[in-house]
């Protein structure tokens, strides 16, 4: 029997008790246990108290890394994304594993020096990519991997929220939309569930993307945003908005033998051939903490572990997320104009790449 691997979560505002805490509460393939929790809010502490009575709660994330070293096995970084990097970089001195919520960073530069500090100190460093998990997301693999659409050649991704997804009202409900914690607006918020899925429907990484943003709020983040991505096997084209009148995730697909439109919780797959399929999917998209989600992404990152797969494929498309936000807001600070990705060598886990 596998010992239980010991963890704890840095931050404990919505997405880390409404998100991922229920995950671990979840069986699995592995047994995952959540230790000790550190957040600067005392309020925040002492809900975390509440709901983990057993757990060993800190002020300050270095103190629980401190404190921590040796007697758990991993952290789960849910705390804004301008910590996101120097928290990860302090875990793997103290030979922890990492999982991280999206972005990985905030800046390309980070998010290499990320992936480069978990080869040298062989710890795992997995994102959390939760939309890949989503039921309806699931279907569409099912439909690609048979076959039956043929290969993809355009791909476009709308999602409209009415406003930012808000923190605990304990602190710093509106930091999404605060540059100085979220790193930028809804391109940094939303544009890595929109990249890694464009990547794996068209099945390559793209060569350029062209962007645009605005914000209507009194802000200093973008609150709209929209761009083009090339990719070696076709275009993706996605438009995110936190000014939407409805909440939806508009996704289609297009092949060689039809497409596939996915609303929310509904799948359409239309083929040339006149067939034409329709399921509704439960997949909850109107609960922003996504907890169903986070389950087998919790099981995908104990695997990574298990393995030795350090630096493993969703790690290094995370990082390639981050390039292309920061490509894009090079793009749209240019009146638009392509910004080009050149492909670059990255590191791979101990036994390679998976």
């Amino acid at each position: 029997m596998q010992t239980p691997l010991k963890g704890a979560l840095l931050g404990f505002g919505f997405i880390g008790e409404r998100g991922h805490l229920p995950a671990y509460q979840q069986p699995g393939k592995r047994d995952l246990r959540i230790v000790a929790v550190a957040d600067v809010s005392e309020a925040r502490r002492q809900h975390a108290r509440r709901l983990l009575p057993d757990a060993r709660i800190y002020a300050d994330a270095r103190e629980l890394l401190d404190a921590e070293a040796g007697r758990i096995d991993f952290v789960d970084i849910t705390t804004p994304p301008c910590d996101h990097a120097p928290l990860a970089l302090a875990a793997f001195s103290r030979g922890l594993h990492v999982l991280c919520e999206k972005p990985l960073a905030t800046s390309a530069h980070d998010a290499r020096a990320m992936l480069e500090h978990a080869t040298r100190a062989r710890r795992v460093i997995y994102p959390g990519h939760n939309y890949k998990h989503a039921p309806v997301v699931r279907k569409v693999r099912e439909v690609l991997d048979s076959g039956r659409l043929g290969a993809v050649h355009l791909v476009t991704l709308d999602t409209f929220r009415t406003t930012h997804a808000r923190g605990v009202p304990e602190w710093q409900p509106d930091w999404r939309r605060m540059r100085r914690y979220s790193g930028g607006g809804i391109a940094m918020d939303h544009g890595s569930h929109t990249f890694y899925l464009a990547f794996e429907w068209l099945g390559s990484l793209p060569s350029s993307i062209t962007a645009k943003m605005s914000h209507l709020g009194a802000f200093d983040t973008e609150d709209n945003f929209s761009c083009t991505l090339t990719f070696p096997t076709g275009i993706a084209v996605a438009q995110l908005t936190w000014n939407a009148g409805m909440r939806r995730v508009i996704y289609t697909l297009h092949g060689e033998h039809g497409a596939i439109r996915i609303e929310d919780d509904e799948v359409q797959v239309v083929l040339r051939d006149g067939t034409v399929e329709k399921v509704a999917i439960a997949s909850h998209w109107a609960d922003a903490s996504h907890a169903g989600w986070y389950r087998s992404l919790l099981d995908n990152f104990a695997v990574a572990i298990d393995e030795g797969d350090h630096v493993g494929q969703e790690a290094r498309e995370a990082y390639e997320c981050v390039r292309l936000i920061e490509a894009a807001y090079a793009s749209a600070r240019n009146g638009s104009r392509e910004a080009s990705l050149t492909a670059e060598a990255m590191p791979l886990s101990a036994g390679g790449a998976r």
